[in-house]
């Protein structure tokens, strides 16, 4: 994607619990998450309000990353990640 909005430059917040029980349960880890935010190809709306859903790879499968942009504390908020089926 060649336009990437000014959010996407925010630092990375992964610390809600909901993810970290999806990192365990999917076996990876924010390194892995990291990369896969470095490998996203294209970034659309999801169908919750102010949520964006990020397509991306995780070990050459195709993966989504949900991502919450919190304005007041100028961080990206990662809510899940899972592979497409």
């Amino acid at each position: 994607m060649s336009d990437w909005p000014e959010w996407w430059e925010w630092e990375l917040d992964g610390s809600n619990p909901h993810l970290r029980e999806r990192m365990a349960e999917r076996r990876f880890n924010e390194t892995d998450l990291r990369d896969m935010m470095g490998r996203g190809s294209a970034l659309k709306p999801d169908y919750e309000p102010d949520r964006w859903v990020l397509e991306t790879t995780f070990e050459n499968a195709p993966w989504e990353v949900v991502l919450e942009p919190d304005e007041g504390r100028a961080r990206l908020v990662v809510v899940t990640a899972y592979e497409v089926y």
